[in-house]
């Protein structure tokens, strides 16, 4: 035995779906925000002011703040050995797919997804239906690198297995 220590994982990136997804709730946010004030200001009675007061600040909290809080609790962290999905608010969903385990990697775009160098990133594992990682910023570059990941993993576990079994040979 060589007693040789395997590469440590390490962090490469922590991707979030593109912030394109955060175009609508800021429009949201705007005509609501204006509205109420608008609505507040021209409104003779205090219980119709506080309506529309009211009634913006749940559209807020519907329609920006939880589209906003989602983006951020859905990511997809690629290390050297694995890639790690997680999404959800009140479910969280954590999945893994390592590196050595995957056989090829494409890239789907649409045409606004085309515009915005975005896309959908499918990782065949063999199983029913390809890993999906949606909307990720510079798909093609996420896909490049994880093509490389990819077949370094696979090459380094290839020979991993190759010496374990030239050692159980030789022993």
């Amino acid at each position: 035995m060589t007693g040789e220590q395997p590469d440590p994982e390490r962090v490469i990136v922590l991707l979030r779906a593109h912030a394109r997804a955060l175009v609508l709730p800021v429009l949201v946010l705007l005509a609501v925000s204006g509205g109420a004030v608008y609505g507040a200001a021209v409104l003779d009675e205090l219980w119709l002011r506080v309506l529309i007061i009211a009634a913006g600040a749940l559209a807020l909290l519907l329609l920006v703040l939880a589209p906003y809080v989602r983006w951020l609790a859905s990511h997809v962290l690629i290390t050297t050995r694995r890639i790690v999905i997680r999404h959800g608010l009140v479910v969280r969903t954590r999945q893994e797919v390592l590196h050595s385990r995957s056989y090829d990697v494409a890239l789907r775009q649409s045409g606004l997804q085309r515009l915005f160098r975005s896309g959908d990133i499918l990782l065949n594992t063999g199983l029913d239906r390809p890993v999906v990682l949606r909307d990720l910023p510079r798909a093609a570059l996420v896909q490049e690198a994880l093509t490389d990941l990819m077949e370094h993993s696979r090459s380094s576990v290839a020979d991993a297995r190759r010496q374990t079994g030239a050692t159980r040979l030789a022993g």
